[in-house]
This record gives C-alpha cells, sequence and structure tokens, in this order.
C-alpha cells in the first residue's frame, strides 16, 4: 500500500476516528485505526464494539492496500509532522514508514483481516435533521445524563419520534432536561435509548452547518448517524426510559419571569462561596414582584434581589446551583419563565411551546447547613 495525502486532511480523519479507540482494551487490535484504500477511497476507522467511527479523506491512492495502526502512535507522528504531504508505505510483512519532508518514521502495524469492521446497518427506518440542530440538541441536553453505573439506562439520552415530533430527553434522576424540534416530515413512531458518550462524541465531530443535514438511522440494536463523509455506528441500551409524560405536566402554583442573564449572573456569583466538592443550596425566595437569592457558606454570605413578574403565591425553595447554571448556559431566550409548585416539588423551566424543559428537583436546607 502506498498512499499520499496533505497532512491537514489525514490529521483531521485522525482526530475523528480517534474518539472511537478505547482507552484500555485486552483486544490489541482495538486501539487501531484502519486505514483501508482497497476501495478507490482512502477510509479510516476505529471500532471499540459500542462505537465504531468511519471517515473518507481526500487523497491519492498510489497503490491500492490495507494496514491497521496503533492509534496514540499513528496519530502523535501525524500530528509532529511538517504542514506538507504526507506519504504512507505498507510492506507484506506490515512494516510501515511514513515520510514526510526529511522526516522518515517506521513503525509495525498489524493485519487489516484482522480488524472488527463497522457492523451493517439496514437503512431503512431513519430521519434527516439539520447538523445545527442536532449538534445543538445534544449540547442542551447531554449534561444532565448520569455518569453513574447504577442506572445504565440514565446513561444514554432518549430518543423519541411521533409523526414529525423528535424528542430528545436526559436525567440523571435529580433533574431532567428536554428539547424538541418539528421536523420537515412524519415519520414512523419510534423510542430509542442512544449512550451518552455517543452523542459526545458525535456532537464533538459534527461540523454543525445549518445548510448541511445529518441522516439518522435506527434498528433495534443500532443507531447510525452520517453526515459529509463520516459515519458514526453505536450499540443502543436496551430497557425502558423513564415515562416523563406525567412527571412534565405536573401542576404549579407560582409562575415567575425573569430576565434569564441577569438571573444566571446571580447564580454563577454564589459560587464564588462554595469550595469544590461542598454541596450548598441557594435559597430562592419569591416575594411579590423581586426574588431574592441567598447563599449561606463557611466562607461568606450572599444576598442579592431580582426584578420579576410573579403570578400565584410567595415561595422559598433551595436549590443546588450547578443544576441551575447548567441549565441556563443552554437556554438562548432573555426571559425565561420558572413554575413552582411547592418547596419540595420539583421546578420548570420551560417555554409555552415546551421546546426545552428543564426540570430541577429542590434540596432542603437543614441538610446542606
Amino acid at each position: 500500500m502506498k498512499l499520499i495525502c496533505s497532512k491537514s486532511n489525514l490529521l483531521n480523519g485522525v482526530n475523528i476516528v480517534s474518539k472511537a479507540v478505547p482507552s484500555k482494551t485486552t483486544m490489541s487490535i482495538l486501539e487501531c485505526i484502519l486505514i483501508d484504500a482497497t476501495k478507490g477511497q482512502i477510509k479510516l476507522t476505529a471500532n471499540d464494539m459500542e462505537l465504531g467511527i468511519e471517515t473518507i479523506i481526500e487523497g491519492e491512492i498510489v497503490e491500492k492496500g490495507i494496514i491497521a495502526l496503533d492509534a496514540k502512535i499513528f496519530a502523535d507522528i501525524v500530528r509532529k509532522l511538517p504542514d506538507n504531504d504526507i506519504v504512507i508505505e505498507s510492506e507484506s510483512n506490515y512494516k510501515t514508514t511514513i515520510t514526510c519532508e526529511k522526516a522518515k518514521f517506521s513503525i509495525v502495524g498489524k493485519s487489516g483481516e484482522d480488524f472488527s469492521y463497522l457492523p451493517l446497518i439496514e437503512r431503512d427506518s431513519f430521519i434527516t435533521i439539520s447538523q445545527f440542530t442536532l449538534k445543538e440538541m445534544i449540547r442542551q441536553t447531554i449534561f444532565s445524563v448520569s455518569d453513574s453505573g447504577t442506572n445504565k439506562i440514565l446513561t444514554g439520552e432518549l430518543f423519541e419520534i411521533k409523526k414529525d415530533i423528535l424528542k430528545i430527553v436526559s436525567s440523571d434522576g435529580l433533574r431532567i432536561s428536554l428539547r424538541k424540534i418539528i421536523l420537515k416530515e412524519e415519520y414512523p413512531d419510534r423510542k430509542v435509548i442512544v449512550p451518552g458518550k455517543t452523542l459526545q462524541e458525535v456532537s464533538k465531530i459534527l461540523p454543525g452547518d445549518a445548510d448541511k443535514e445529518v441522516n439518522i438511522f435506527f434498528t433495534n440494536k443500532h443507531i447510525l448517524f452520517e453526515f459529509d463523509t463520516t459515519t458514526v455506528v453505536s450499540r443502543l441500551i436496551e430497557g425502558d426510559y423513564l415515562k416523563i409524560d406525567n412527571i412534565l405536566s405536573a401542576d404549579y402554583e407560582t409562575k415567575v419571569k425573569l430576565n434569564k442573564k441577569e438571573f444566571q449572573g446571580c447564580i454563577d456569583r454564589s459560587t464564588l462561596l462554595v469550595k469544590e466538592g461542598d454541596k450548598k443550596p441557594i435559597i430562592i425566595n419569591v416575594i411579590d414582584d423581586k426574588m431574592e437569592l441567598k447563599m449561606n457558606s463557611i466562607i461568606g454570605t450572599l444576598d442579592e434581589d431580582i426584578d420579576i413578574v410573579k403570578t400565584g403565591k410567595d415561595i422559598m425553595i433551595g436549590f443546588d446551583p450547578k443544576f441551575l447554571m447548567d441549565a441556563l448556559r443552554v437556554i438562548d431566550e432573555e426571559e425565561i419563565e420558572i413554575k413552582l409548585l411547592n418547596s419540595k416539588a420539583p421546578c420548570f423551566i420551560k417555554d409555552d411551546e415546551e421546546n426545552y424543559v428543564y426540570l430541577i428537583l429542590p434540596v432542603t436546607f437543614s441538610s446542606y447547613n
């Protein structure tokens, strides 16, 4: 095999597929990136058996062939080579030379035949959305995916399709994040749970162009994202997700309308008084036309007021400031509405059409003082 391609093209391809290289594995072949130039195009592939990514890069195929190279070594070599064309040559004994200008590396690869290819996915059931929309929906929900292994279901996000509506939902048991969009056409109803890790990696490599699309294909066990010259395949998480419809339709007795940036600034300032690892609630007291925010820790205290428009009862309630900040960071509106029932019930931050919904459980004051 002999290939010639620019450093920028090669490095971009390597960076994309490297996200599917496992950090730990007992199978050394999975620590490799497969370079396949047997079919008239240069295809790079990595696969950790849960997540697989392949991408096609531009370059010249002087001699067809296939080789698997250690991902870390190969990526480090490409990264440190001069910004010029790179020549990759592999011999029958898998010895591979990587040359750029006056630099020449020689490493030993592995047989491409031993590599675990991506599973073949039937392309019958799919939806199409813009790259920008998918990237935004992931950004606005991924932060509340659980990182605990105790409930595998919550380490993923629910993708629910009903006719022309797509909902993406995440929860770590203490909060729920939901984003909803209207698709360009109607599709068969479907519910799948996509691993959070998969969505994080898709978001990183997705260019996010508003005028380019992503095709998302579904099977009973896999999901496939196809965009530009890149394909991402992931196993789905099996099981039933939280039944969120009843939770999200809960009643409220207090509605507060306020400036998001001002509220976010107050919450952010309150975290200055909380040491890393400590859990201190921010106390929110809604009285008439103002919201009082209080933080009390061993470092000091904060008292701040915000002007609001209130409908309903006065209320005092406490929240983990991090949970509030996570939601506020991804809401783009200038004004937001917060709906509350009582000091022990979750709050809802959502718009009228429920294109976004953020549910956050409160904390009791005594347990944090």
